[in-house]
């Protein structure tokens, strides 16, 4: 039986590898297709330390696939943050919850997304439809993503949904919601040994809108001013990858996690940040009180800020 291949985005976080894991267990449940789960990219130190916690190895890495490919997509649907040669890919499923972009197929699919906080939200539900009992290390993956993608269920993007399914999820796998995710997020908050073009490849991702191209990456701290003390070599860092991916705005989101603040490093058009945030940048920087989120409260405000 042919391979599918799964996968989340570039660059990849703890919920486009949990959810991916996660995927494929089921598939393999249902029985209908081969499936095999792969990352995009190197993983964070919070995912490892969830993966680590619940004794589950992390997937190969998969750089590019061939014409025809059989492949299901997670936490993500544009292809500019997907795997080198998706655009001739048969994609036959998407489990996502971000908005559709650059998003196109030759055939029919099964596409499900929910405006929920994180994609293992959307799993929980399939599982549910599908009548699977869960198991602890799978419950344990899930909560995971969960805690990651929503801070804690902090963020703004955290729904109702996402508080339920983390408290039934924690329960099933035997841990304390809070005490388990302070530990797990601040595992990745370890930036010691990144040097600056790994610290802005850590969770980046590129959108265009009007023919404009930017980059958002966010790296999480218990310390904001720790990552600041090497603010200019940061900027010769974004300022390469600008040039080498004729970027035209750069925003590195430096997020706090314990007091759910933001501070922003802007290069690049700037005056489109500052129209998008009400801000005015000062050395090429902006602390924004409140703002942790990059789909909900970032991305949105700069594509209505661009004419």
């Amino acid at each position: 039986m042919e391979e599918v291949k799964i996968f989340g985005h570039k660059n990849p976080d703890t919920d486009t590898i949990m959810s991916s894991l996660i995927l494929e267990g089921l598939e393999k449940t249902l029985g209908v297709y081969h499936t095999k789960a792969y990352k995009l990219g190197n993983i964070n130190k919070e995912t490892k330390y969830a993966l680590d916690y619940f004794g589950v190895k992390e997937p190969e890495l998969l750089e590019e696939i061939e014409e025809g490919t059989s492949v299901m997509m997670v936490d993500h649907n544009a292809f500019s943050q997907s795997v080198k040669g998706i655009e001739k890919a048969k994609i036959i499923r998407v489990v996502d919850h971000h908005k559709i972009s650059d998003f196109e197929t030759h055939e029919p699919l099964f596409y499900l997304a929910m405006p929920v906080g994180s994609t293992a939200t959307i799993l929980r539900e399939m599982f549910k439809v599908s009548g699977f009992q869960m198991d602890k290390i799978t419950a344990g993956l899930m909560l995971s993503a969960i805690i990651s993608d929503t801070l804690l269920l902090k963020s703004p993007t955290c729904t109702d949904k996402d508080k339920e399914v983390a408290n039934e999820l924690a329960e099933i796998a035997g841990v304390d919601l809070n005490t388990y995710g302070l530990a797990m997020l601040k595992a990745g908050t370890d930036l010691s040994d990144f040097t600056p073009d790994e610290l802005i490849n850590i969770d980046s991702k590129p959108f265009t809108t009007n023919g404009l191209k930017y980059q958002v990456a966010q790296v999480n701290t218990a310390s904001i001013e720790d990552v600041m003390k090497d603010k200019e070599k940061i900027e010769s860092a974004m300022n390469s990858f600008m040039q080498s991916n004729s970027i035209d705005l750069f925003v590195l989101m430096i997020t706090d996690i314990i007091e759910n603040n933001s501070q922003f490093i802007v290069l690049g058009k700037q005056e489109i940040a500052e129209k998008a945030f009400n801000i005015k940048l000062e050395n090429n920087t902006a602390f924004l009180k409140g703002v942790v989120s990059r789909k909900k409260q970032v991305v949105p405000n700069i594509d209505n800020a661009i004419v």
